[in-house]
Order: structure tokens, then sequence, then C-alpha cells
């Protein structure tokens, strides 16, 4: 076999190796990507033109948010956070489109300690789609009831529901820095407590008869 066709031979192997760890690269990518973002990863496929861009778009998400100083929050600041959120959710007894508010206004503020920018809507949700991407899904739905409510244009079931998505969001935010949302009550076991969960009307009907209302 002649030199010319040992080189090509050479040539085309190193080609077919490089290939293939570029290939084995991209699919290592794709699967961190994967992982990192969860159910955003999809979302953003969907939205752009090919794959290649999402992620594109979604290692430049990972590039801004390694760029923020993004901080936990002390056990003090988060119980305080915590008595907040429960303070809330009991004015929704009487006042749920109001509660609804506040339990918005109360994430973004979370989001601020925590060093998350917090002036546009459509950045909040791409920076928390890094770390949260699992539950923005939640945060994105109760957006949009708390958008509609403050045209009167939302139900009181759809208003618990937007508690109950915010919440989502809201204590993972507090369980993000180490600790456990009140007491002994770990944010997952916070969230299955029944007396935690904004009251349908039968409950706040019956609440009212019993304080004489």
């Amino acid at each position: 076999m002649s030199t010319v066709i040992w080189v090509a031979v050479v040539v085309a192997a190193v080609v077919a190796i490089i290939a293939v760890g570029y290939f084995v690269l991209q699919q290592q990518r794709r699967h961190r990507l994967r992982d990192r973002f969860g159910p955003e990863y999809e979302r953003t496929v969907q939205e752009r033109d090919t794959r290649r861009e999402a992620e594109q778009e979604l290692a430049a998400r990972e590039q801004r948010v390694n760029s923020l100083d993004i901080r936990p929050l002390d056990s003090e600041t988060r119980e305080a956070y915590a008595k907040k959120w429960m303070e809330v959710q009991e004015r929704f007894v009487d006042a749920p489109g109001f509660a609804v508010t506040e339990a918005d206004q109360l994430v973004t503020s979370v989001m601020a300690e925590r060093g998350y920018p917090t002036e546009d809507f459509e950045q909040r949700l791409s920076d928390l789609s890094v770390v949260h991407g699992r539950t923005l899904g939640h945060y994105r739905q109760a957006h949009e009831i708390s958008s509609r409510a403050a045209h009167q244009e939302a139900s009181t079931e759809e208003l618990r529901q937007a508690m109950v998505h915010y919440r989502a969001l809201f204590e993972e935010l507090l369980a993000d820095s180490g600790g456990a949302v009140t007491g002994d009550q770990s944010p997952r076991h916070a969230a299955d407590a029944d007396h935690q969960e904004p009251i349908n009307d039968d409950e706040r009907a019956a609440r009212r008869d019993a304080q004489g209302r």
C-alpha cells in the first residue's frame, strides 16, 4: 500500500474519531442540560427553531446565573419569610384576590433577597429556570392567574390554585438555602400539610359560621 493511501486511511480514521468524540460530547451536554433544566429543556426546544439554538440559549442562561451573586438565606430570614407566608394564607380566607397578589409579591421579594434580578418577569423566568426549572411551570401558572385576578377575571378556585402554585416555588427558594421552612417541617412535608392549603368556599363558610359572622 502506497504512502498516499496510508495517509488517507490515517486522516479518515482521525476524522472519524473526532466526529465520534464530538457526537459523544454533544450527547453528554444534551443529557446534562435535560437534567439541569427539567421540563424547561423541552419547552425551550419547542420555542426555538432548532435544538442547537435552544441548547445554546440554555447554556447562556447558566453563564448568566453563574455571574450573579445568588446567595442563601440565613435561618432567621427564612423563618421570617415562612411566617409571612402563613399570614398571607390566613388572609386568603376573607380576601383571596388580595392574598394572591401578596403571594406574588412575597415570591418576588424572596427572589430579590436571594440575589435574583426581579425587574422583568421574563428575565425572572429565564434566571429561575437554571436552578428551579422543575417548579417554574407552577410560577407561570400562578402569575397568569394573578394577572387575571387583577382584572377580577379569576374564580376563587383558580385563586386557590394560584396560591398552591406560588407556594411550590416559594418553598423551593427557601429550601434551597438548606433549611426547613417552619419548625421541623421540611418544605416537602409542609406542602403536604392540610392546614397549610388555602381553604375552599365550604370551609370558608364554616369558619365564618364558627366565628359568628
